[in-house]
This record gives structure tokens, sequence and C-alpha cells, in this order.
């Protein structure tokens, strides 16, 4: 008898075996002898329920998920002495590991000749790929050492319960006691990220500002939607007595844009989800194009196809999505009233909505409508000077005197002299008077 791919020799029982264990039921099983010698020449064991009772209990122990329903243990005779033999089975829930270093090489045995070797994060995934299919969010997580503080504080603060069992509910955890890539997800070892950055202009040439928002989903939506809070400003117009407000953006549609972006996501692509702030607009882009047999004129109209089904399951236990599908919809509701309107685009492995402010007024397209008594005052300067103005009145929902001096570092006479010409010509409106006189922008 030789040492093979299939058999392993062990002059005695050692905690070692397990190695040998994980390997086969990784691989394409095998037969592990304790009693033979490396040479083939048998040696025996004196007490063979003892060893059968050790081997199982420690295979029950260090390697997960359990495995011990793929080994046989059994007593043979060999040449007059008793020799333990433990008949392992390739497993159906692969990768098996050793529970104290988890899913990664470290933890992952195969089966190469007759040694058992770390297998490589390739083979891990294949294996996983194998075991559980293709939906990525019900696939076992490689890191196994997840903690749930934001999701526990989330679930909480709606008064719903997150322990074992509503993770078992939720396909956090599977059948196996495993957790899946969907804990993964929601676990503050999340590996996807959201990506903001906020533009000067309507090109991506100069940034603003950026930010990277990593831990779990739950948080990185609550954070994504703080962020573009910040810059979605409030402007108010006086179409009579009243004074009525408008954000750039819908507030609902923003929000329906970003839980999107999060729950139709391919997580099995690397890269984040990407969200660009420009004056004009903001595009929300994230990884993964249609499901595969859907259309754009189908998800336009309300037909909802989940790639991540349980990861919408538990956005809609949470409140954060009333029905599946409705989210396109809300987001074209929201500019039912406006000359802008959202537009969506689609590539193979990307999906992109992009949302118009609805106040912005485009510098340059203000100047032909200014009737300047003077033509002298239409040369290239005073355009650059009503172009700053409006530019900074598109940012701000008040601007000052002081502000306008600052921008154009002008003297106060000129800068009251632009204003007063901008406001006959109904570009700004007056807020308040003495000390609190400002300014905003007119459409």
């Amino acid at each position: 008898m030789l040492e093979n791919k299939t058999v392993e020799f062990k002059r005695q029982y050692v905690d070692d075996i397990k190695y040998a264990v994980l390997a086969f039921a990784n691989t394409d099983g095998g037969k592990i002898y304790i009693g033979i010698n490396d040479d083939g020449s048998v040696q025996g064991v004196e007490n063979p329920d003892a060893v059968m009772l050790q081997a199982m209990n420690m295979i029950r122990d260090a390697i997960h998920p359990d495995v011990t329903v793929a080994v046989a243990c059994d007593v043979e005779s060999m040449q007059e002495k008793n020799v333990v033999v433990l008949t392992v089975q390739r497993g159906t829930a692969r990768p098996y590991y050793l529970a104290s270093k988890g899913i990664r090489p470290a933890g992952v045995y195969v089966r190469q000749g007759a040694s058992s070797v770390p297998a490589s994060e390739t083979a891990i995934l294949q294996m996983i790929k194998e075991t559980s299919g293709d939906s990525y969010e019900e696939s076992r997580s490689l890191n196994q050492q997840l903690t749930f503080e934001s999701a526990d504080a989330y679930f909480a603060n709606t008064n719903i319960p997150f322990g074992e069992a509503q993770k078992r509910s939720l396909h956090l955890i599977n059948a196996d006691g495993t957790y899946s890539n969907l804990a993964m997800l929601l676990s503050d070892q999340c590996i996807a990220s959201i990506k903001l950055a906020v533009f000067e202009g309507s090109h991506k040439t100069v940034f603003h500002d950026r930010r990277e928002l990593q831990g779990s989903l739950l948080q990185q939506l609550e954070d994504a939607y703080a962020y573009i809070n910040q810059f979605n400003y409030t402007r108010a117009e006086f179409p009579g007595l009243q004074r009525v407000e408008k954000r750039n953006y819908p507030q609902e549609a923003v929000r329906e844009a970003l839980l999107n972006s999060v729950i139709h996501r391919d997580y099995g692509i690397g890269g984040p989800t990407l969200i660009s702030l420009f004056d004009d607009r903001i595009e929300f882009v994230n990884i993964g194009g249609l499901v595969k047999g859907m259309s754009l004129a189908d998800i336009q109209l309300g037909v909802s196809v989940l790639r991540n089904k349980n990861l919408a399951n538990v956005f809609y236990r949470l409140h954060l999505v009333e029905a599946y599908g409705t989210g396109l919809l809300k987001i074209h509701e929201c500019y039912a009233d406006e000359m802008v309107k959202p537009k969506i685009e689609v590539t193979d492995n990307a999906f992109k909505i992009t949302l118009p402010n609805v106040n912005f007024v485009p510098a340059k397209s203000m100047l032909p409508s200014m009737q300047l008594a003077d033509e002298r005052e239409t040369d290239k300067k005073q355009q650059e000077r009503v172009n700053v103005i409006l530019d900074l009145a598109q940012k701000h929902s008040r601007i000052t005197r002081n502000m306008i001096e600052n921008a154009l570092q002008v003297s106060t006479s000129t800068a009251l002299l632009l204003i007063k010409k901008m406001v006959t010509l109904g570009l700004l409106a007056k807020d308040g008077s003495g000390r609190n006189l400002s300014y905003h922008l007119v459409r």
C-alpha cells in the first residue's frame, strides 16, 4: 500500500488528521488509515474504540461546516492487527475549513498528490460557486468573523428583532450555520463601498469634495443620504405673497435613486457604487446592468426582477422600501411638474440614474435676456461679472452684497450697481432690509 491522492497513513492518532479530512472533503474524497506507518507497514492501534471516538470528536469540533455526515469511521483487521479507517466523501458544502482559521487559504485544504495543502483563494471561490450556485448573496462569506454593531442599532431603532433566529429567516445565516454574503453586506466588515464626489460646474474637471463610505450597507445608506443632503440646497420663490421653498433635488427622488443603487447592484463584481454631484445634476451609477431577460422599458413600467432578493427583503422589513418595482415610477412622479426630467441609462454592466437640479439656471442662457440700456455694458467683463453672481446665487439660497464684492473683488459701489441692474431685470430678488438685506435667484 502506498499514500496517494486518496490514501493517507497515520502511525497513530494525532490532531493533524484534520488536515487530511479537510483535503479529502474538499477534493475527491479518500481514506485515512490510523495504525499504518508511512512505508505502508501495519502497526495497528491498541484501543480502536477510543481512537474512533477521539477522531470523530475532533472532526466535529475543528471543522466547519459539519462534515461528520461525509465521514465513516470503521475498524479493519490487517495482519491480525486493528486499524482505524476514516472514509471521507467529497462534501456537498465545500469549502470545509478549520473553525479556528475561517474560509481563507490558511483554513481551507485540498489534496495534491499525496499531500494536503492550503487552497488558493481562487479555488476557494470556485468551491463556493459550485456549492452555492450563482446567487452572490446566498453564497458563503469568505469572512466568517463578522460583527453587526451598525445593523443591530438600525434594527433596534425600528423596533425590529435581529437575533440569530431573524438572521436565519432573513438568510444571513445558511442552513449549515455559516454566514452568507448577505450577512457580510450588512456587517461592519462589508467589502462593498460607496464613493461620492462633488464637482465644480457640469464636468468632472475640478473636485470640490469627495468621500468614500464603508461599513454596513445600512450605515452607508444613511451616510450617503446625509452627505447628499448637505449639497441639496433650498431656493425660495415668491410667485405671490406667499414664500415657496424648493430643494434642488426632490428628497424622495434622491432617496429612491440611492436605494435603487444599493439594492440592485451586482456585488459579485468588484468596484464601488459611484455618486457624482454637479451644479446641474446628480448621477447614481451602480455596477451590474439589467437582470437577464429584462429591458429598460420593462423596469420603467414597474416590472421588477430582483438580483438581490434577500437584500431587498431586508430593506422591505425595515420599511425602507414599500413595494418592489416602484422606485423609478416614484422618481418620475417627483419630476412630473418640472421642465427637466430624470434620465435612465443602461449598459451591459452598469445602471445610471441622473437627477436634474430643478433650480439650476445656466448662467449663459440668462445673458441674452438682459436688456441693458447701455450697449457698452455688454462687453466681456460685464458678462463675466454677471455670470459669477448668477453662479454664486445658484450655489447659495441667499447672497449678500459682501459676498458679491468678495467673489468679484470689486468696490461696494460697483457691486451695488450690478445688483440694482440684475434686480431691475428680474434676475435677482430682494429679501429683508437694512443689515438683513440679501438676494436670491429668480427663475
